[in-house]
C-alpha cells in the first residue's frame, strides 16, 4: 500500500497534523487539502482577527465551545460535535476565542484550497447527528445535508464500534487523507491512533479496522 504516515510536529497550541514538507508534496501531492491544525485553546483564550483569502476553512469542534466573528456580520457559538465552513473568497477577518472561563477548547481547523479564486465569501454552520459508520460532512453540490465546498472533494466523519470492520471504495487516480479523532484502528495494515494522519495512494479501497471505539475523518481528494 502507498501511505505516509505523517510525523507529528509540535505546534503551539496544538498539533500541525499536515505539514506542507517536500517529501509529503512530492510523494502524495494532493491540491486541495492545504493543513490540518489539532488545536487546544485553554479557556478565556483564541486567535485574535486575522485575515484570509482565497480558503476554504473547516472547523470541527471536539470539545468544549469556540466562539466565532467575523468582517462578513457573523457572531456565533459552535459547540462541540458543529461543523463550521467560511470561504474566504476574496477577503474577510475573523477571530476565534473559547468563550469558557473553566474549560478548555479542543478542535480541529482545516485549510482547503478552492477550486477557483474570487469567490464570495460565505458561512455556514451545522450539527450532524451522531451516527455509527460512514456519514457525509463535506461536498462540493452539499448533497445530502452536508455542509458546501467549493472544492471536487468529500469529507466523511466515520464512527466505529471496537472490532468493527468496514470498507471505502476509492476512485481511480482520487488521493486519500485520513485523520484518526479518537481511538485505535488499522487501514490496510498500518495501525494508526489518535491524531494520526495517513496519506493514502494507488489504492483501490480502504479496509478500516478498529481496535477500540473509534473515529476518523476521511478526505477523499481529487488527482493530482
Amino acid at each position: 500500500m502507498n501511505v505516509v504516515m505523517q510525523i507529528m510536529a509540535g505546534w503551539t497550541p496544538g498539533i500541525l497534523s499536515l505539514l506542507p514538507t517536500t517529501t509529503t508534496r512530492t510523494l502524495w501531492a494532493s491540491p486541495a487539502l492545504r493543513v490540518i491544525n489539532d488545536d487546544v485553546i485553554e479557556a478565556g483564550q483564541g486567535f485574535g482577527t486575522h485575515p484570509h483569502k482565497d480558503m476554504e476553512i473547516l472547523t470541527y469542534v471536539l470539545e468544549g465551545t469556540v466562539e466565532h466573528q467575523d468582517s462578513m456580520g457573523n457572531k456565533e457559538q459552535v459547540p462541540a460535535g458543529e461543523f463550521q465552513i467560511m470561504s474566504a473568497g476574496t477577503g474577510i477577518r475573523h477571530s476565534e476565542y473559547n468563550p469558557s472561563s473553566t474549560e478548555r477548547l479542543h478542535l480541529y481547523q482545516i485549510w482547503i484550497m478552492p477550486e477557483e479564486n474570487g469567490i464570495t465569501p460565505r458561512y455556514e454552520q451545522r450539527r450532524f447527528d451522531a451516527v455509527q459508520g460512514k456519514q457525509l460532512v463535506l461536498s462540493p453540490d452539499a448533497r445530502d445535508g452536508s455542509l458546501k465546498v467549493h472544492q471536487d472533494m468529500e469529507l466523511y466523519r466515520w464512527a466505529l464500534l471496537k472490532d468493527e470492520q468496514s470498507v471505502h471504495q476509492i476512485a481511480a487516480e482520487r488521493r486519500v487523507w485520513i485523520q484518526v479523532v479518537k481511538g485505535n484502528v488499522t487501514i490496510n495494515g498500518v495501525k494508526a491512533s489518535t491524531s494520526d494522519g495517513l496519506a493514502i495512494w494507488d489504492e483501490q479501497a480502504i479496509s478500516i479496522h478498529a481496535d477500540s471505539d473509534s473515529e476518523v475523518l476521511l478526505f477523499d481528494l481529487p488527482p493530482v
